[in-house]
């Protein structure tokens, strides 16, 4: 089969390589988290959409990233646990569904790191420009903001997908949990310079903006804080960044190895294990960091949670 050129074939998804004691108990964790992630991620989406004192830039922002949290997860999740499950003989997936998948894998990836760079903004301007902030992140500033986060993602995952599609492909293997750009175009015995040049470019441009925005205004804040004698505010933003920060680089960390290590073979699981981390930590603590955190609406959870105790 390795030998032949085809198209649109059923292909074998490696998967994680979990022991036949460890398979029910991996099984069980990863579905708890999922559920813990769609629960939480959703239900901050519905709290702030329903409740019009929440109808700030700061939370519709954070909108964004709930959404991009719940797709994510949604592509990734459900396809391990299946292939937990699964005999590693029968890991198997249609091409188009692969290059679905990827597409959808990579838009997750793209946007978490243009919506966190909007929220990075966002954030400068409230703690920087406090008195100017209602006027510039108003309504359709917040919607011109998110329609690019999400429009610039859309449009370099499709070009980075379409590359690795047109290629016809002699390999039936996907090394990987799920599928990706880099496993979609390692199928191919085909000259994939492009694909490289252009996800090479891709990759460091959306890294290099990334960490440039975050960190440029993150910088900006701490300056400010520095020089600023208000202690309270001090404090509270302090708090928010250092926590913000903490889920940015556990996301850059684990994304970046998931990167690099695709040109190594001999660390796939490594790869795997970093691919699970990337999908499950931060949607798992972005709930609790930028949600949870917010006075407004843990106050507005804690009210749900007092009145629903009252009525039993």
């Amino acid at each position: 089969m390795d030998n032949q050129t085809f198209q649109y074939s059923i292909l074998l998804v490696e998967g994680l390589q979990v022991t036949s004691q460890s398979t029910l108990p991996t099984f069980i964790l990863l579905l708890m988290v999922y559920a813990f992630i769609m629960v939480s991620n959703i239900g901050m989406m519905i709290q702030i959409s329903a409740d019009k004192c929440l109808h700030q830039p700061m939370y519709v922002l954070f909108c964004n990233l709930t959404l991009n949290d719940v797709l994510g997860t949604t592509v990734f999740v459900p396809h391990v646990l299946r292939n937990i499950l699964t005999d590693p003989s029968e890991r198997y997936i249609t091409f188009v569904e692969c290059a679905i998948q990827a597409y959808f894998t990579h838009l997750n990836g793209t946007a978490s790191h243009t919506v966190i760079m909007i929220m990075a903004i966002d954030r400068y301007v409230a703690i920087c420009n406090p008195l100017r902030y209602p006027a510039i992140m108003t309504s359709n500033m917040v919607v011109k903001l998110s329609a690019a986060a999400w429009g610039v993602a859309v449009v370099l995952v499709g070009i980075l997908i379409s590359l690795s599609v047109r290629l016809s492909h002699c390999r039936s293997v996907i090394q990987g949990n799920i599928c990706d750009n880099a496993s979609l175009f390692k199928l191919s015995c085909e000259n994939t310079v492009v694909n490289n040049i252009y996800g090479l470019t891709y990759t460091v441009v959306l890294f290099v903006s990334s960490i440039g925005c975050v960190a440029l205004t993150y910088l900006k804040i701490a300056i400010i804080c520095f020089k600023s004698k208000n202690k309270a505010r001090n404090s509270k933003a302090v708090k928010t960044c250092s926590t913000h920060l903490t889920v940015y680089i556990i996301m850059l960390i684990s994304g970046s190895v998931t990167i690099f290590l695709h040109r190594f073979p001999l660390y796939a699981e490594t790869r795997k294990l970093a691919g699970i981390i990337l999908h499950v930590i931060p949607p798992s603590l972005n709930p609790i960091i930028y949600g949870i955190q917010s006075k407004e609406i843990r106050q507005k959870i804690f009210k749900l949670f007092r009145n629903q105790v009252n009525a039993k």
